[in-house]
């Protein structure tokens, strides 16, 4: 087995905690074997662990580049430059924190559990790919897709403790048509199609995925456009993938989650019950008054101090896995069809906000003005749960 050569360099745990950055739901193919976080970026793979004051780094090569490998770390050796780009550690969090708590009581009190919580830096195609497969499904189920796609189609890079790491697909292995089948047969679901149209918008694409990296340098209204035209992509998922890696800060993705704590917790009130588009609109700009130009940044923190259980992924401790908590709630599994995509999440978000169905004397549901009539006189004959 090859020996990790560790570095350090000064970050303190306040500016990024691993355990949970790296499990808030931005990132899905983090290991976490025995306190040693590990994944592939940019051709190698990068092992990473803290304590209070220090982060610790470490990477290896393919097995065919560890030649090579050990010329650069004779020379010069990028992995750090590669961490602290990923990370965003050019910004201060310490700050941020100090200036949201003064901006919001309810920030300073969820916060003091959830230090050290920031936006990662992500390879956009992965970014874009991963939150395509979020769509209506949970973080452990991602994880386990993006996996899939690193194994199948991915490129292996070598073997530590006997986990064999790839890298991510490209946008060309995915773009073969005897993709889409595979990756139904590997239980992507509808997803499988977006998943190949959209690596296939990327090669056809003039310059390729230069052209998608290029979206950092615009606007956030041109890139969220821009993204909004890859197939499967709606809304949340081209904010998403707008904040964690194309330098917009203070675009806040808004789910029932969060408009759920926009509700609960700073009393917001738009006069409607379901999150629509104007809602979604709202809601945003709700929290980018609040919080500032970093207003994606705040949002992650409550985002995760709201989730609680933050142990998904493949976590191991002295060789046995660690199960999940049990804080995270257990959905109930939809019927996948080539209907359901995130241009329709608003539309499902309507449906799931309904509480109940309040029917008439005559059995027919009660609509509108004539619901509330009903409802005021107390004519109901039947209540039944949507």
């Amino acid at each position: 087995m090859q020996q990790l050569i560790w570095k350090s360099v000064p970050v303190p745990a306040k500016e990024v905690s691993l355990a949970k950055v790296l499990r808030c739901g931005q990132a899905f193919r983090w290991k976490n074997i025995d306190n040693v976080w590990s994944c592939t970026l940019k051709g190698r793979v990068v092992f990473l662990k803290q304590d209070d004051s220090n982060l610790y780094y470490s990477s290896l090569a393919s097995i065919t580049d560890q030649q090579q490998q050990q010329q650069q770390q004779q020379q010069h050796d990028d992995t750090l430059a590669v961490i602290k780009d990923y990370l965003n550690l050019e910004i201060n969090l310490e700050k941020l924190y100090e200036l949201w708590s003064s901006k919001d009581p309810n920030f300073q009190k969820k916060s003091g559990a959830f230090s050290g919580i920031r936006i990662l830096r992500q390879d956009p195609w992965e970014n874009l790919v991963s939150f395509i497969c979020s769509t209506n499904n949970n973080v452990k189920r991602i994880s386990q897709m993006c996996d899939n796609l690193c194994i199948n189609f991915g490129t292996y890079i070598t073997t530590h403790n006997d986990i064999k790491y790839y890298e991510f697909p490209t946008p060309q292995s995915l773009a073969h048509e005897s993709v889409e089948q595979k990756l139904r047969d590997l239980s992507f679901g509808y997803r499988a199609k977006y998943i190949y149209k959209t690596a296939c918008q990327i090669t056809n694409s003039p310059n390729g995925l230069a052209d998608l990296v290029g979206l950092r340098s615009l606007d956030y209204k041109t890139c969220h456009t821009e993204l909004l035209k890859f197939t499967g992509v709606g809304p949340k998922v081209a904010d998403c993938v707008s904040l964690m890696s194309m330098d917009k800060h203070d675009v806040v993705p808004i789910d029932t989650h969060v408009w759920t704590i926009a509700q609960r917790d700073y009393k917001f009130k738009t006069g409607s019950k379901t999150l629509n588009s104007k809602v979604y609109v709202q809601t945003g700009d709700f929290f980018r008054e609040l919080w500032g130009e970093y207003a994606g940044w705040a949002h992650s923190v409550l985002f995760a101090a709201d989730l609680g259980d933050l142990n998904n992924g493949v976590n191991v401790q002295d060789g046995k896995a660690i199960k999940n908590g049990g804080n995270i709630k257990k959905e109930k599994v939809k019927k996948e069809n080539d209907t359901n995509s995130d241009k329709e999440n608003l539309g499902i978000m309507q449906q799931q906000q309904e509480e109940v169905i309040i029917y008439s004397s005559s059995g027919r549901p009660l609509r509108g003005k004539r619901k509330l009539q009903m409802i005021n006189q107390g004519v109901i004959k039947k209540v039944k749960k949507e």
